[in-house]
């Protein structure tokens, strides 16, 4: 008897994908007696043809996820990590070039920042060195993130952050907005204005013909034009500091076409001391965490399409 592997009725499979998702590794350099950290969660999603495997089972073109994850550790040792971008554009070329079923890889990755704990001379001394070159404190300020997309051809590059919280205590305004039956909110000339700020941004970077950015130092000065904005702009409303953090950014990296902001307002309302007889001058204030007002928005070069999802989360 013959065994259709194809389904009989008008199903069609549609977009797939698979591979082995959140790959924590750690990659110690260590130069003599300083040591550097690189520390990434990796995800691998694999496409190309896969319909077999789906109609059938058959696992012919299958490159197992186990390998895929054996494959970021070891690129780890071969490789190193020079930067978040550079090591993802490794292992999606791999990929790609190695498996004639694979057609694209993207590589999302997380990046989890270290810095140095500074010692007292006396204790360097204990140990025996002239200073402590190989202790390290997480930083909590922000995750950096990247995605690498290969098909063979082209690459598209979307990096950015997450939980970067920011605060102005001044220099914020919110008032002649729409009011209705159901409004209670009092106008304010006088706020602060608090955000925990995710980003992506997409590099013009798309061929290896081209010069590739300098990943390292392109991520340190799109943060810092980014706080610089947020820091520097008078605000009337927390979409006004938004395109001004987007813009600043395309004005100043020429790398970037394209940034995605995803901005919750962090609340902080004036807490009533009239009951204890006491007057708020503007300096207790209760943090909300929920609800919050959700801004986003996408701020473009001229003349650039926009490629960047609209929803954050499925990035």
């Amino acid at each position: 008897m013959t065994v259709n592997s194809r389904p009989a009725r008008p199903v069609m499979l549609g977009q797939n994908q698979y591979g082995k998702a959140e790959n924590r590794v750690v990659k110690i350099t260590r130069d003599g007696a300083t040591h550097h950290i690189k520390d990434l969660n990796v995800s691998v999603a694999l496409s190309g043809d896969m319909e077999e495997v789906h109609y059938s089972g058959s696992n012919a073109n299958v490159l197992p996820t186990d390998t895929t994850k054996n494959t970021v550790y070891a690129f780890a040792k071969e490789h190193g990590i020079e930067s978040a971008e550079q090591f993802g554009i490794h292992l999606a070329r791999h990929f790609v070039t190695s498996q004639e079923p694979i057609h694209r890889a993207r590589i999302r990755i997380e990046e989890y920042a270290w810095e140095r704990i500074e010692t007292s001379d006396a204790n360097s001394k204990f140990i025996g060195a002239d200073e402590v070159k190989h202790s390290f404190v997480r930083k909590g300020q922000e995750t950096r993130l990247t995605q690498i997309t290969y098909d063979g051809e082209s690459w598209e590059v979307v990096s950015g952050l997450k939980d970067l919280v920011v605060m102005n205590s001044t220099n914020s305004e919110f008032w002649g907005y729409v009011k209705d039956r159901y409004t209670t909110l009092k106008e304010a000339y006088d706020r602060i204005l608090a955000t925990q700020v995710s980003a992506r941004w997409r590099f013009n970077w798309t061929d290896d013909e081209q010069r590739m950015p300098n990943w390292e130092k392109s991520y340190e000065q799109t943060k810092k034009h980014m706080l610089q904005a947020f820091a520097e702009t008078y605000s009337l409303s927390l979409q006004q500091t938004l395109y001004q953090m987007g813009a600043r950014i395309i004005n100043n990296r020429g790398e970037i076409d394209e940034v995605r902001f995803s901005l919750p307002n962090k609340h902080h309302f004036l807490v009533d001391l009239e009951p204890f007889g006491l007057k708020n001058e503007n300096e207790v204030y209760f943090a909300a965490d929920r609800p919050y007002g959700l801004i986003e928005a996408t701020v473009l070069r001229d003349g650039c399409e926009p490629r960047i999802p609209v929803d954050l989360s499925n990035l």
